[in-house]
């Protein structure tokens, strides 16, 4: 078994990540992590949910002096909840291994004078959006002079139409001699195409059957259009759903689904693009910690999230590419655990599971009744009652059902 140690890394990550449980790395990070502490600029490309993340971070904590009081290293996402979600690892990283730095993170939409502040005390590691970079640099009060290492996650993204030109201008503030990592699950040819300024980098990719995909189940339901929101209430009260992650297209359909499945009674939270950034952290929150039991997003607010223990990822509006798909689905079934993806289809879009199937070498099966039947609970039983209670118009009527459901005799509810 190949060890962190025999790929280079440091006895004291190596220990930090010990004692998280990981002992062993993953293919990306045995490729990737050499080929980082050799000097060399890399592209990696490897499914959701394979380590991209440490592939990188680690070799660029090793490379850090806590003694030189400047910004080292920048590593730049595309939205907030990822850039946290980096920042925090790292910072747990730096702590549990005692290197000593200082990492800060800068997004835009918090609070640019408390930024300002924060950067006073000489961060070694910047983690951030490239607007927000940019802003501060051109305020004065962000040098990138010392920046030796930079990071593109989810660089597809961060090299799309909308956010290229603010990564490239990022990229011209940086020494030409840094060193850069650009990592995420797809590499389309035009992001490929615009990272031009890389040079001649490493390319690493693992395949998608190397993890991900075939680690969780395929499952589909028919059901017309008008009648997906109602399939989807009826799935989450017989499946045994602790963390359901909901994807939908559009977000300004997203808003009135959500108003939807909150009228049904479901306790779900939304991420969404139009959302503020302290509500988006606050549904996060929820859902982590089980007050939300659903979380309705789009592909863009979702992308490159580490949300443990999602149980069930559910497309209630089809993908638009089997890379979307691969993209939902690395939320669920990670680090070895199980979990499966249902997939909610009009009669007319059927042939498009076809499609899926061979682009992704998977296959779906029909979610069985008695897969429902067996996954109902008491917990969701009571809960249904609760929710046709709401929807009586007689109060009376609705106090008693909710007080006589905990005595009534189980009964299996079918969803289709």
């Amino acid at each position: 078994m190949t060890t962190f140690q025999d790929l280079g890394i440091a006895d004291s990550l190596a220990a930090a990540l010990a004692a998280k449980g990981i002992a062993e790395p993953t293919p990306i990070q045995e490729k990737a992590i050499p080929e980082l502490l050799a000097g060399h600029d890399i592209i990696g490309q490897a499914p959701t949910g394979t380590g991209k993340t440490l592939a990188y971070l680690l070799p660029l904590l090793m490379g850090l002096e806590a003694s030189r009081r400047e910004a080292q290293a920048l590593i730049l996402a595309p939205t907030y909840e990822l850039a946290m979600q980096i920042a925090g690892e790292a910072r747990q990283l730096n702590a549990d291994a005692a290197l000593g730095l200082k990492i800060q993170g800068l997004i835009g939409g918090a609070n640019i004078a408390r930024q300002m502040d924060k950067l006073k005390e000489k961060p070694q590691l910047i983690v951030g959006s490239a607007g927000r970079i940019l802003e501060l640099s051109h305020k004065g009060k962000l040098k990138l002079g010392g920046i030796r290492f930079l990071v593109l996650d989810e660089f597809d993204r961060l090299l799309d139409d909308q956010n290229a030109e603010n990564t490239a201008e990022v990229v011209k503030l940086l020494p030409p001699d840094r060193q850069v990592a650009m990592v995420s699950a797809t590499a389309p040819k035009k992001a490929n195409d615009r990272a031009s300024f890389l040079g001649q980098p490493v390319r690493i990719r693992v395949e998608q059957d190397t993890a991900g995909l075939a680690s969780c189940r395929h499952y589909f339901v028919t059901v017309p259009f008008r009648e997906k929101i109602e399939r989807l209430r009826k799935l989450t009260r017989t499946l045994p759903i602790k963390r359901g992650l909901v994807f939908i297209n559009k977000t300004f359909a997203a808003e009135q689904t959500l108003a939807k499945l909150r009228y049904e009674g479901l306790r779900v939270e939304s991420l969404l693009g139009s959302d503020g950034k302290q509500a988006r952290q606050s549904s996060l929150a929820d859902f982590k910690k089980g007050t939300a039991t659903l979380l309705l997003s789009t592909d863009l607010a979702a992308r490159g999230l580490d949300i443990p223990q999602v149980d069930y990822v559910i497309n209630l509006d089809l993908p638009e590419s089997a890379q979307v798909y691969q993209h939902r689905a690395g939320r669920t079934a990670r680090a070895g655990a199980e979990g499966a993806v249902i997939t909610l289809i009009d009669l007319k879009e059927a042939y498009k599971l076809d499609q899926l199937e061979k682009r992704l070498g998977i296959h779906f099966e029909r979610l069985p009744r008695q897969r429902a039947a067996a996954g109902q609970d008491k917990a969701g039983r009571s809960r249904s009652a609760q929710d046709k209670a709401r929807r009586d118009h007689v109060p009376g009527k609705r106090a008693k059902a909710v007080r006589k459901q905990p005595k009534a005799k189980p009964r299996p509810q079918h969803s289709h």
